[in-house]
Formats: C-alpha cells, sequence, structure tokens
C-alpha cells in the first residue's frame, strides 16, 4: 500500500507548480496547454536512462531516472491544477484524499500495476497521458520502483523547480539559456548540487539556487 501525500508538502508543491506556470506564461490557464503530452515525452526519456534495448548492454541511470520521474510529476501537477482553473485549494484533496488501487482498467484490459515491469508501467503511463488520463497509482507504483517515495520526490521536486526558476531567469524561454555546461546536461549539475546542500535547511531553495548560478558557465 502506498500512502497518499501529507496536505502541507503537497500544498506546497502545488503552490510551486503554479508559480513556475505563472513564470512560463502570465495566461497558462486560458492557454490550456497540454501538459500531459509533455508527460508522454518525459516518460520516455525515463525510459532512456532505464535501458531498454536487448541488443547492447545499458546500465540504468538511476538518478537521471529519478529527474525524469520528477519533471514528469511538475506536468501531471500542472494538469491537475489546469483542471480546477489553477486554485490549489481545489485541486489539494485529489492528493491528499487519493488512495492506492492496484488494478487499472484502460483499452478494454485490466492492468494488475505491481505485477508488471518498471518499463511496463512507464509504457502505461504514456498510454494513458496519451489519452488524457492521470492515474496516481500508476505514477506512485513507478516512484516506488525508482527507489522514491512521497518525501524523497518533495525534496527533489523543489530541487527541480528550483532549476526551472533559474532556467527562466536565464533565458530559456527566450532561447539563449544554455542546457549544456561544459558539456554537461544542467540535470546532472542539479543532481551533484543537490548531493551537498541539506534538504532540511530552510534555505535549501536558495542555496540550491546560488549553487546553480556559481557553476553557471558565462555566457560567449
Amino acid at each position: 500500500m502506498i500512502p497518499a501525500i501529507a496536505a502541507a508538502p503537497a500544498r506546497v508543491m502545488l503552490q510551486l507548480q503554479a508559480a513556475m506556470n505563472s513564470k512560463v506564461d502570465p495566461e497558462w490557464i486560458s492557454a490550456r496547454y497540454p501538459y500531459l503530452r509533455a508527460v508522454v515525452i518525459e516518460a520516455a526519456e525515463a525510459i532512456e536512462h532505464h535501458g531498454w534495448k536487448w541488443w547492447k548492454k545499458q546500465l540504468m541511470d538511476l538518478p537521471q531516472l529519478q529527474m525524469e520521474i520528477i519533471d514528469i510529476w511538475h506536468f501531471i501537477l500542472s494538469e491537475m491544477l489546469l483542471e480546477n482553473d489553477g486554485n490549489v485549494e481545489n485541486t489539494l484533496p485529489q492528493l491528499t484524499d487519493w488512495q492506492y488501487e492496484n488494478t487499472l482498467e484502460f483499452d478494454s484490459q485490466t492492468y494488475t500495476i505491481n505485477e508488471r515491469s518498471l518499463l511496463d508501467k512507464l509504457e502505461l503511463l504514456i498510454a494513458l497521458s496519451a489519452s488524457r488520463r492521470i492515474d496516481l497509482s500508476v505514477f506512485a507504483a513507478i516512484m516506488k520502483d525508482c527507489e522514491l517515495d512521497w518525501s524523497s520526490l518533495f525534496t527533489q521536486y523543489v530541487g527541480k523547480n528550483v532549476l526551472n526558476f533559474f532556467r527562466q531567469d536565464n533565458g530559456y524561454k527566450e532561447g539563449h539559456y544554455q542546457k549544456l555546461w561544459n558539456g554537461r546536461e544542467d540535470n546532472e549539475i542539479l543532481v551533484e548540487v543537490m548531493g551537498g546542500l541539506d534538504a532540511n535547511d530552510p534555505l535549501y531553495a536558495e542555496h540550491l539556487y546560488n549553487g546553480l548560478r556559481d557553476r553557471y558557465p558565462a555566457r560567449p
């Protein structure tokens, strides 16, 4: 049994996501962006970090796989908020009152979630998202397979939210942000910076932002 999310971190994540969406586009609610399409793409990237090719040796990159799960969570939260016109309090019960269900009816089939491999679950998430459906039980099972619980997901979510704000502050929307920092993706740098900080520090987000700023390469 996977428990529901506690109210306090759930509210914080919804508030942060609403703020991020507003920073990207103040009219994000009326724009009705296809957030679940983004889940499809991020889940496919998660499959790549897991490794799926049977014709060559591949090693799972767990930190990057976890980061893709965090990206997926951003877009699931965004879709939930969008369904409630951006109202955090109206969205909150979808997280706090949710109960894990091990069976899922989809496309005239019954899926027993715990019996599926992680790759199968990611494919199922893609199929559901392409059908414009959110199923938190599938996501939670994926999260557990990736060695995340709601507490660690919260910590990593805050980290990625800070990175997203950093990207926007440095020209991501305008197209001149550098995603490769001296040959390494900014997601890799984020994992590295997070590893050197205390997530329980009240100034965690601020220190994380400053750590990214200190490492960001100067524009040519």
